[in-house]
């Protein structure tokens, strides 16, 4: 297996690991509804810390990951109204209501002085290998190759001093069979090309965590452990002792803690004999994860896999989980698994990505919405730290991404949209899937979904665009809100 150059120079890590006392096993995963009712009747270096998990799921799992027409929503119901209806212009306005707008000035109370300690982050949303992802990446003499998903961004995703991806599909190799939608398992080479492209921290908490059980979770832990020791794997684990551990990273005297979630495993109990194979999100131990990580760190963010599939605005199970995040502590969350964009707000004073989408899939789905599931973002952000040694977000935005695919080896790759072409769009074989698909349809959906923010980020409150990419953007339109692009 390759390896990769660490981007930093000035890297340590250090584990603490901080037992928690009387730590039980968990039961199957639980229905999102559950877990909401539940959650509104109970009141330059890396060091590595990760979290304990107690006593039964709080919230069952319903198969929420689809990934055609034959693919439904079971916890909230299917968004039947997906589909973006470019004939009356883009909605700039959607945003969660108590959240504020997508792209506001940071609320009262944020500094408004950049300082010179700060911390680039990025994180981008769903590695999907739906079946044609996984043939795309196998190369004429039958082993895997999947950089190319990652061409397109690799520069930025490598350039940011931490980097987050959420691996919706557990890397059990081909022991273990490859396999698409509805259980999905990876080859190894998936995590190569995620080492290899930049990321840092490797998220794996998600609703297929469990699609290859017991042997699933121990074949992705040995690989990350055997041939990148040194890479942070939060949301799966194989010892309790790896789970009562929280993540932390250090730079320029910033402490980030990371903690990582999901609602639940489609239905699929964890092994009697793991009952911390996988995190999930359970009121009790996510505050005592909180407390802790604020303890250990100046900033604490929370990546959840939570939601409902294809809708393009958060849940009330989102909404619940969100301020319950930013009552205790969260400065930033970052989420995951609904498939398609969802808005950034500002909840209190956390910032919240509802949903950063897929980031590369090749949904077998058809019909009016598919679309949807093509276009992603980037989050981006620029954590500072005052003269006070407070911790904040000095800067904020996203980059759109749009998962191009066509047939053969190295056809399935991402594009920033800024530079993604009316030709590239019309060569996309998605159109086949859903007709609506066009490069307009793509900046328009960023519109309604992110407004303004789509196109500049915030800078303490005031906007900056974002840098230019080159002479040729998209179909030689200006960037900009105006002209959709």
């Amino acid at each position: 297996m390759g390896g990769k150059t660490r981007k930093r120079n000035s890297i340590y890590a250090l584990c603490v690991c901080l037992l928690l006392a009387g730590c039980g096993g968990k039961g199957a995963g639980s229905q999102e509804e559950a877990g909401l009712e539940s959650l509104q009747s109970t009141g330059g270096s890396g060091t590595e810390i990760q979290r304990g998990q107690e006593e039964t799921p709080e919230g069952s799992d319903s198969s929420e990951e689809s990934d055609s027409s034959e693919e439904s929503d079971t916890s909230e119901g299917p968004d039947t109204s997906e589909g973006l209806d470019t004939s009356k212009g883009p909605d700039t306005s959607k945003a969660v209501a108590d959240s504020g707008t997508a792209g506001e000035s940071l609320p009262s109370g944020l500094h408004q002085e950049a300082s010179s300690p700060q911390i680039t982050l990025v994180m981008v949303g769903d590695i999907l290998l739906h079946t044609p992802v996984a043939d795309s990446g196998r190369q004429e003499d039958g082993t895997y190759n999947f950089d190319a998903i990652f061409a397109g961004l690799s520069e930025e995703i490598a350039a940011a001093d931490l980097a987050l991806v959420n691996q919706e599909v557990i890397l059990g190799g081909e022991e273990l069979g490859i396999s698409g939608y509805p259980c999905f398992n990876a080859p190894y080479e998936l995590g190569d090309a995620l080492v290899d492209a930049g990321f840092d921290v490797v998220l794996h908490a998600t609703n297929h965590a469990l699609d290859k059980g017991a042997r699933g979770l121990d074949n992705c832990l040995a690989f990350w452990e055997e041939y990148y020791p040194g890479q942070a794997v939060l949301g799966i684990h194989g010892s309790i002792e790896d789970q009562q551990e929280i993540y932390v990273y250090e730079q320029e005297g910033i402490r980030i803690a990371i903690l990582n979630y999901t609602y639940g495993t489609n239905g699929i109990p964890l092994p009697a004999d793991m009952p911390y194979g996988v995190d999930l999100l359970e009121k009790k131990r996510v505050l005592e994860d909180l407390e802790r990580a604020g303890d250990l760190a100046d900033f604490v963010i929370v990546c959840p896999h939570w939601g409902t599939e294809y809708k393009l605005e958060a849940s009330k199970f989102q909404q619940e989980w969100a301020r319950l995040f930013a009552e205790n502590g969260a400065d930033l969350v970052l989420g995951t698994h609904p498939h398609v964009i969802e808005p950034v707000v500002w909840v209190e004073d956390t910032l919240v990505y509802y949903s950063l989408g897929n980031f590369v899939n090749w949904t077998s789905g058809k019909g009016t919405g598919v679309a949807n599931r093509m276009v992603g973002a980037m989050a981006q952000v620029t954590v500072g730290l005052d003269e006070n040694g407070e911790a904040y977000i000095a800067e904020y935005g996203v980059e759109p991404v749009v998962c191009h695919v066509e047939a053969g080896i190295g056809g399935v790759t991402v594009y920033p949209l800024e530079i993604y072409t009316q030709e590239l769009a019309a060569q996309n074989e998605i159109v086949r899937q859903d007709g609506g698909f066009s490069l307009e349809y793509c900046k328009e959906l960023c519109e309604k979904v992110f407004g303004e923010l789509a196109w500049e980020s915030v800078v303490n409150g005031d906007r900056m665009e974002h840098e230019d990419r080159g002479e040729n953007q998209g179909s030689g339109e200006k960037d900009g809100v105006e002209n959709g692009g």
